[in-house]
Order: structure tokens, then sequence, then C-alpha cells
């Protein structure tokens, strides 16, 4: 591929962990690698990559972001990966009270809920171990 490409997956593997890059891999097809190339050079291979911020802002940029446009399926994925990228559930809190201030309620709410649920998923496979 390219260097994009390759910047995007060793951003990618570092803020979402080995395992889900690799199942996500395993179930990419012909018909969805277009977009999986396309996701892994703009988004992981430009925005993930960048030092400007640190990967705990970029992070709760994003949840912020999520939150705010409503695209929640996103949002327990990114929570999990905050265990890589420094974000601690403060710092969720706080971009989620900047969504409902200035994004609207229910949808910071919706986030809380969905961050909860995934929180307590995240701590209940911890105990396991």
């Amino acid at each position: 591929m390219s260097e994009l490409y390759d910047r995007g997956m060793q951003a990618r593997r570092e803020v979402l962990g080995e395992t889900h890059v690799e199942r996500a891999e395993t179930q990419k097809t012909p018909f969805d690698a277009p977009f999986q190339t396309l996701i892994t050079q703009s988004a992981w291979g430009t925005v993930w990559a960048d030092d400007t911020i640190s990967r705990r802002e970029r992070s709760m940029l994003t949840l912020a972001l999520l939150a705010a446009t409503g695209n929640f399926e996103e949002i327990p994925m990114h929570i999990r990966a905050t265990a890589r990228t420094g974000a601690s559930p403060e710092d969720v809190m706080q971009a989620f009270q900047h969504v409902a201030v200035y994004a609207g309620v229910p949808k910071a709410n919706h986030a809380i809920k969905i961050a909860k649920a995934t929180y307590a998923e995240m701590q209940e496979a911890c105990d396991e171990e």
C-alpha cells in the first residue's frame, strides 16, 4: 500500500488495539475494502497519526463530535480506545458536558448512557482476567 496507509494502520493498532484491528481486517471483503483503505489513510493516517495534539485530546474531541453529530454506534469503540489514549472517564464526561451545552442535552445524555455501559463491560472484562 502507501506510506499514508502504513501510518494509518500503525495508529489504528495503537489506538484501537491489535485484537480489534485484526478482527476488522478478517471481516473485510472486496466490497468494503476500498472504504477500509479510505478510512485507514484519511482518519488514521492523517488525523490520528498527527502529533499536533495528544491522543488523549484527540480521543475527547472524537467522542464529543460523535455524540454531537448523533453517530452513537462509534462511541463504544472509542470509549474502549480511551484505555490506550489516556482519556479518563472524567475527561470523557467533560467532553459530553460540552456536547450538552453546545449540541444538545439529549445527544449528551444518550452518549453518556452508551459510555456507562461500555465502561461497565470493560470493567467486567478486567474482573474476569
